[in-house]
């Protein structure tokens, strides 16, 4: 495996390497930390530097991180280019549109996302390997699960799963993706209070935890530069002060969980440093050394963003919000509604434009939790999934593998499928590409 070639998926954090003729300024370091963007027609890399640049870079000029990301890496691709759509023979069984696209919020500037199933053939479940369980695409664009992990899922009323089974746009793509589109009514059922619901709500009051400590970023950096002696306590109990000031931003009195969670986001920020290579070390002492540094200080705090944790984009906050709005029409309706028009339409491409206050949105959604609490009360669906059905789907298709793979059928499930991968110790103790390889944090 050569680290200089194989594909590198949005959002894997790499190491930028100065070549001869690179055409870069002399502010880009050989070395500096960064974040891949994407990856242009030319084969070409847009990496985000760690002070906040945006460069253009040849792939030769770029390498992963760490050694992990590395692995996972070439195992996604090797997984995609033998099964995915990129095969002659793909192992897609099942496809769906999602995102913006499917719930008539897109713009001209939206991404077009594809989910979906596919079979592992019966030949890659025999040995010490393990079947893939995910394929996904170099730009994230296209990711489906193994089939008894979507069924899974879909039986815990998973709100990805349940879109892919249920919205417009899904097609089969095998006799065995038309069997799972027969059965997809086995899995709805009033769980999705808890998997929809009640999950949007506490993600939205996360965001808005995680927005107001981004806030108070700026006020860390001045401290860590005026007061060379600073200790994490007494930062840890400031920025907890702060993320609970009163309506005329008053610091007050912090408790147990607002000193442990601003604790973990300066934690967080260092360790997010050190591993771009910005700190020498994952330490508090290391941090306030780098807020003190001449070079340093002259950076805009807003240029540490891809080192801190994960500001609020608007399209979290909407997404979050149309799915509560979704469960609630599955739940009072019995059926699913994925694309709504009217006031909650302009409301959510509000919120997606950035327009709408995140407290606002968060004051909106609490209310629209009570409305899925009673939705769920009255609710036609049954109250657990059918698992027995569920099983005898999964059953159905597994044998229809075998029943393939022993008669020698042509296609991929048959007479083509691809050769086992061969056991190695990497390959029996580490988690498939798919699953390891979601977004590199």
């Amino acid at each position: 495996m050569n680290p200089l070639e194989i594909p590198l998926p949005n959002g894997t954090d790499v190491v930028v390497r100065r070549l001869p003729g690179d055409g870069l300024d002399a502010g880009v370091t050989d070395g500096v930390a960064g974040r891949v963007r994407g990856i242009l027609s030319d084969g070409s890399v847009q990496i985000a530097l760690i002070g906040g640049r945006e460069v253009t870079v040849a792939r030769r000029a770029v390498i992963p991180a760490k050694a992990g990301q590395f692995r996972f890496a070439a195992r996604r691709e090797a997984t995609w280019s033998r099964l995915g759509r990129g095969a002659s023979r793909g192992a897609i069984v099942l496809e769906t549109i999602v995102g913006s696209r499917a719930w008539g919020l897109a713009t001209d500037a939206s991404d077009t996302d594809h989910r979906g199933l596919f079979a592992a053939p019966f030949s890659l479940r025999l040995g010490l390997v393990a079947p893939p369980q995910d394929l996904v695409s170099a730009d994230g664009s296209a990711s489906y699960w193994e089939i008894g992990k979507g069924i899974a899922q879909a039986l815990r009323n998973d709100p990805n799963t349940l879109e892919m089974l249920f919205l417009p746009s899904a097609r089969a793509t095998d006799e065995i993706g038309a069997w799972i589109l027969e059965e997809r009514d086995a899995f709805p059922s009033k769980e999705m209070l808890g998997s929809f619901g009640r999950y949007a709500l506490s993600q939205l009051r996360k965001l808005a935890s995680t927005a107001r400590l981004h806030s108070y970023r700026e006020q860390l950096f001045h401290w860590l530069r005026t007061e060379p002696n600073l200790a994490l306590d007494t930062a840890v109990e400031r920025l907890a002060g702060l993320a609970v000031a009163d309506g005329n931003g008053t610091p007050q009195m912090a408790n147990d969980a607002t000193r442990a969670e601003a604790k973990e986001r300066i934690k967080q920020l260092y360790r997010s440093l050190a591993d771009r290579q910005v700190l020498p070390e994952a330490t508090f002492a290391a941090l306030r050394a780098f807020a003190q540094d001449p070079q340093a200080h002259a950076r805009s705090e807003d240029s540490l963003g891809p080192a801190l944790p994960a500001p609020l984009r608007p399209k979290n906050a909407y997404n979050l919000l149309r799915l509560m709005a979704t469960a609630e029409h599955w739940l009072i309706t019995g059926t699913p509604e994925f694309a709504f028009g009217g006031a909650l339409h302009e409301r959510l491409f509000a919120i997606k434009r950035g327009e709408v206050p995140l407290d606002d949105v968060l004051a909106e959604a609490t209310e629209k939790a009570r409305a899925v609490e009673e939705a769920h009360r009255n609710s036609p669906l049954p109250a657990r999934a059918d698992v027995r059905r569920a099983d005898a789907l999964l059953r159905r298709c597994h044998e229809e593998l075998l029943r393939r793979h022993a008669a020698r059928v042509p296609g991929i499930f048959g007479a083509d499928a691809p050769e086992p991968e061969l056991p190695t110790i990497d390959a029996v103790a580490e988690p498939d590409a798919g699953e390891a390889l979601k977004e590199p944090s």
